[in-house]
């Protein structure tokens, strides 16, 4: 005989029903997640691999004259650049998998709850919910590293804003 909650009028059995459902269907969305970030992962070392050994080649190579040097130093920029966005996206994909290994992959580093499914298949290295997110942003905290910066092109980290660039052409 099945109970029913006194509160709702609803039987508890229809209940767990559905949260078992819900809670399978979440289980095998994550496993759908881990394969995606596998694959992205292989994908970014590939081309990782890739970037670096056209760097080392274009710096081994001896251009003609100024103008194929300076075309030569902001492709090496450029490439350079896309190398360390990959880096990072690397690193944010290796540590989801690792949260996922521990058991505590889509659980908000903030807060502790569930961060929605919708929000782990947008950005599947998430490791807060929107809200923690927003929050950290606003406060100027990174709880995740790099994170922040992770489109960030042009910004020199290591520059202070002491530093001056000076134009010597």
């Amino acid at each position: 005989m099945r109970k029913t909650d006194k509160t709702t009028g609803q039987r508890q059995g229809g209940q767990v029903k559905r949260q078992e459902t819900k809670n399978m269907a979440r289980k095998e969305a994550v496993s759908q997640l881990k394969q995606i970030l596998i694959r992205r992962r292989d994908a970014l070392r590939k081309a990782l691999a890739g970037d670096l050994s056209s760097l080392k080649e274009l710096r081994q190579q001896t251009s003609g004259d100024m103008m194929d040097a300076a075309m030569d130093t902001a492709q090496d920029e450029i490439s350079s650049q896309l190398a360390e966005v990959e880096s990072r996206e690397l690193a944010h994909i290796d540590v989801a998998l690792e949260r996922m290994r521990h058991g505590d992959y889509g659980t908000c580093e903030g807060c502790g709850h569930g961060i929605p499914l919708a929000r782990l298949q947008a950005l599947p290295y998430a490791t807060m919910c929107i809200t923690c997110q927003r929050e950290a942003e606003k406060n100027g905290d990174v709880i995740n590293p790099g994170a922040k910066q992770m489109f960030d092109f042009g910004i020199d980290s290591d520059a202070s804003t002491g530093d001056v660039e000076i134009d010597i052409s």
